[in-house]
């Protein structure tokens, strides 16, 4: 075979035909899909899908619908305003959403009969609505209200009054500065508009779902003295009629959330804390406990994995619920009789969330390392395909091949990562790595689409993703390792990958790169501060100087029970902000990124280093976004993020 032929039939298998790879600019083609609603007669899925506009330079989101058969997807809402939250009346003549359509200034309710036509507004609430849910009879509802929040003074005409503050925590991203304003449930009436109030007081009430029987209603609240203070919740349960007392059914003293009914209204699963301790690194369990109350059963006690999403079987003997499992997440079933457990689906792939449609089957939202989040139905351990959103984003891209790997720390723990090598690199040349580090740190990098590792692959880099202990997806203990002790075990176990990855030939030593965002920039520079090997880095939203961060940020509760005041722990404090106090150990170019607005990792822990290094003439930038928050919300700022990496880590890696 003559050696052109051999070249180009080794591209074909690596690159099909029109493929190419992905540049910053291609966030303004990712479609996002999210939640997921099955119809009472289990035929149709309603769901709601996210557009980039490059025009207006927003997101826009719409209600869709799909049918269980297979049979096609429809679009249902189109307007400008974002609809959410979209939910079937209990009777299937009806799809709620919320909305700020037209003239709504806040979120309201809005209904549309489900063979077609306007949806009209059903609520007319000044505050707005953060949540609501259908009586089973369809004729009311649960909503979910919080007190009127203040606008910021660019959205009024006139100057906004003083925002008076008195609470332990006093702000968190998003929100902004948090006032004596609380959230609580309220009954409406569809036919008359009555609103009756269920809740009310200094106490926040949430999670709201009525019994099948439509007479009482589940809820959440912590109504402990100083709610402020700690992270508990419970679950309470009230009638559903006006001037009702509200009685508490769990007594947990961390988290007790996501209540949900049997079918037959005897029992409520829910999920709770494992340890009666209040910490950032506890995991959900599963537990079921009868609605007259007494002890509640664990059911997933043995099994030390997070547990997300509890969904009731239609026969009310097992629960349906997702597990975040070293890179996996999965669907597990317990057995409420027996409390046994089986794992239900396989694979390297991620499914975040599921909704049963018969006894034997289910839709779920899931991704995998190459194709972004659809819709499937899980049957008879097989997934079918049912929405198609981003099948042309995927048919037009050559994206990263993703493999997990694993290796042992300095201590014998075993660590496992994710790697993204290039679409067409050969397998046996050394690439310039970056280390990219996921936040949280509660968090784990597993199987699912993540375009941020995808474009810097695409780059040319191989990229390498690792859940450092502080990741879930190990169990509780390796979750709670780093508790009081940051940048310590994580770094340890961040650079074992690295070195991992050059003994194993895949990364080239002098070409190393390194970054992340949240606890990932934070991690960025406890890394930069411990090893100069990295050429280049690039922490977003993180800071260093921790010491300064209390009362700036949103983790006073975190802060106080876990490290305790500064100014009876000032050792430790110092300790953990160990990158700032040895700035000058940093060679490493290093690009920061943060929004402008962003009360969680706020603006000035991204400064202080910049400044630091700018004084030691050590390369760097600084980079606001503006009226951003955490979480970014223009796609033309996520463009630049993705193009900024690329300067960088070309400038200085490649």
């Amino acid at each position: 075979m003559k050696p052109t032929l051999i070249l180009l039939l080794t591209l074909c298998s690596t690159l099909v035909l029109g493929q190419r790879a992905l540049k910053p600019s291609d966030v303004y083609s990712l479609k996002n899909v999210s939640e997921l609603e099955v119809s009472p007669a289990g035929k149709w899925i309603a769901y709601v899908v996210t557009i980039p506009d490059s025009v207006k330079d927003n997101y826009n989101s719409d209600v869709w619908m799909t049918a269980v058969d297979g049979s096609g997807s429809v679009q249902l809402t189109y307007t400008e305003k974002d609809e959410s939250n979209v939910k079937f009346s209990p009777d299937g003549k009806s799809i709620a959403f919320l909305s700020e359509r037209l003239d709504a200034k806040e979120a309201q309710v809005w209904v549309m009969d489900t063979r077609g036509g306007e949806a009209r507004q059903l609520t007319k609430i000044k505050e707005g609505i953060s949540d609501y849910s259908w009586s089973p009879d369809s004729k009311r509802m649960i909503l979910t209200i919080t007190d009127k929040e203040i606008k910021p003074d660019s959205l009024k005409e006139k100057p906004g009054k003083p925002i008076v503050i008195d609470r332990y925590h006093f702000k968190q991203d998003i929100n902004g500065y948090i006032e004596n304003k609380h959230t609580h449930l309220y009954l409406f009436d569809i036919a008359t508009s009555k609103l009756d109030t269920l809740t009310k007081g200094k106490f926040d009430h949430g999670e709201a779902t009525w019994s099948p029987d439509g007479k009482h209603i589940a809820f959440t609240s912590n109504r402990t003295d100083d709610p402020d203070r700690n992270t508990n919740s419970d679950i309470w349960i009230i009638e559903a009629k006006a001037n009702a007392t509200a009685r508490q059914l769990t007594t947990w003293v961390d988290f007790d959330s996501n209540p949900v009914w049997s079918p037959d209204g005897k029992s409520i699963a829910y999920l709770r804390s494992v340890s009666p301790e209040w910490d950032s690194y506890d995991q959900p369990q599963l537990a079921v406990i009868s609605v007259n109350g007494g002890t509640p059963v664990l059911l997933s006690e043995k099994l030390d994995r997070p547990i997300n999403n509890p969904e009731w079987s239609m026969d009310g003997k097992s629960i349906y619920a997702l597990i975040e499992d070293d890179r996996e997440r999965y669907i597990m079933s317990f057995d409420v009789a027996s409390k046994k457990y089986e794992k239900q689906s396989e694979g390297k792939r991620s499914i975040t969330f599921i909704k049963p449609i018969t006894e034997t089957s289910s839709a779920v939202l899931m991704s995998d390392s190459q194709h972004p989040i659809e819709i499937y139905v899980f049957e008879k351990n097989e997934f079918k395909k049912l929405t198609h959103h981003n099948d042309e984003f995927v048919a037009q891209h050559a994206f990263a091949t993703v493999d997990g790997f694993n290796y042992n720390n300095k201590e014998g723990i075993t660590i496992g990562g994710l790697l993204y090598w290039p679409n067409g690199k050969p397998r046996n040349q050394k690439l310039p790595l970056i280390l990219w580090i996921h936040g949280g740190p509660v968090a784990q990098d597993e199987y699912e689409f993540d375009l941020t590792p995808q474009i810097l692959a695409s780059q040319g880099y191989a990229v390498a993703c690792i859940n450092y202990r502080g990741s879930n997806g190990r169990g509780y203990a390796f979750a709670k390792a780093i508790s009081a002790d940051w940048g310590n075990k994580e770094v340890v176990d961040l650079l074992a990958g690295v070195d991992h990855l050059i003994k194993t030939g895949v990364a080239d030593p002098n070409r190393l790169g390194i970054g992340g965002w949240s606890y990932g920039g934070i991690l960025t520079d406890y890394a930069t501060a411990t090893d100069a090997r990295f050429k280049a880095a690039a922490s977003g939203a993180g800071s260093a100087l921790q010491l300064s961060m209390y009362g700036v940020d949103q983790y006073i509760q975190q802060y106080e029970l876990e490290l305790g005041v500064p100014w009876k722990n000032v050792d430790k404090w110092i300790k953990i902000s160990y990158p700032f106090f040895h700035v000058d150990k940093i060679k490493t170019p290093t690009l920061y990124m943060v929004g402008q607005n962003d009360f969680n990792v706020p603006a000035v822990g991204s400064e202080q280093m910049y400044q630091a290094l700018r004084s030691l003439n050590v390369p760097t930038q600084l980079i606001i976004y503006p009226n951003q928050f955490h979480g970014f919300t223009v796609p033309s700022y996520w463009k630049d993020r993705y193009a900024r990496y690329a300067e960088w880590f070309g400038k200085y890696i490649k």
